[in-house]
């Protein structure tokens, strides 16, 4: 039992160095030397856990998926049009649904390192990524929305793939812009930007519920 532990140990913490190495430098110029010395381990002690520098990648994608999942996963009733789920904001209204989760997604990308890294991997062209975080988001994004308009959400004359885009194309902006610069995945930055979206996203008498910083549940 001591010997698994200290095992599973390691491993997170040779997951996290790869993450930090990973995100400070990209896949290609990183090196499994780098991520040892950061993870305290040996090479070898390394390669006991993970063969490649591939599978490491691979394991902080996961990583970060999963992490996505478990801000969507809980809320996709609610965006599927099934009911309301905890958490999940103004009554369950979609487009708070949606305010919520983006900002859970970038304090996730504020302050997780492996969640980070993951996301940058996933664009990586020189990384052969078994994870498509960006379509993950994307995927979930369309989701909601095309809840938002089932339940009559959305703004008259608003398509709800119109919306998806608008607003896949300025969360992952500001993902790809806050691994140079953190202000851009702050959350008052992404409040700013759905005090511009929500009046031109939201049905009439519906505006005046929703929360641009956030819900407490979110």
């Amino acid at each position: 039992m001591i010997k698994q532990e200290r095992a599973a140990r390691t491993r997170e913490a040779v997951v996290r160095a790869a993450a930090e190495v990973f995100a400070e430098e990209g896949f290609v110029p990183a090196s499994i030397a780098a991520i040892s010395r950061r993870a305290g381990v040996s090479t070898g002690g390394l390669h006991f856990h993970f063969t490649s520098k591939a599978a490491l990648a691979r394991a902080v994608e996961d990583r970060a998926a999963e992490a996505v999942r478990r801000i969507t996963a809980g809320r996709r009733a609610v965006g599927a049009g099934a009911g309301t789920a905890a958490g999940a904001g103004e009554g369950g209204n979609p487009l708070q649904v949606l305010v919520d989760s983006s900002h859970a997604l970038m304090a996730l990308l504020a302050g997780d390192v492996v969640v980070r890294a993951g996301f940058g991997l996933s664009a990586e062209p020189a990384h052969e990524s078994g994870v498509d975080l960006r379509r993950q988001w994307r995927v979930w994004v369309e989701d909601v929305l095309r809840a938002a308009a089932r339940e009559g959400a959305l703004a008259d004359g608003v398509a709800p793939q119109d919306a998806a885009r608008a607003v896949v194309a300025s969360t992952v902006g500001l993902q790809v812009l806050g691994a140079a610069e953190r202000e851009w995945v702050l959350p008052h930055t992404l409040t700013r930007f759905w005090t511009l979206m929500l009046p031109r996203l939201a049905a009439r008498g519906t505006l005046g519920r929703l929360v641009a910083e956030g819900t407490a549940g979110g």
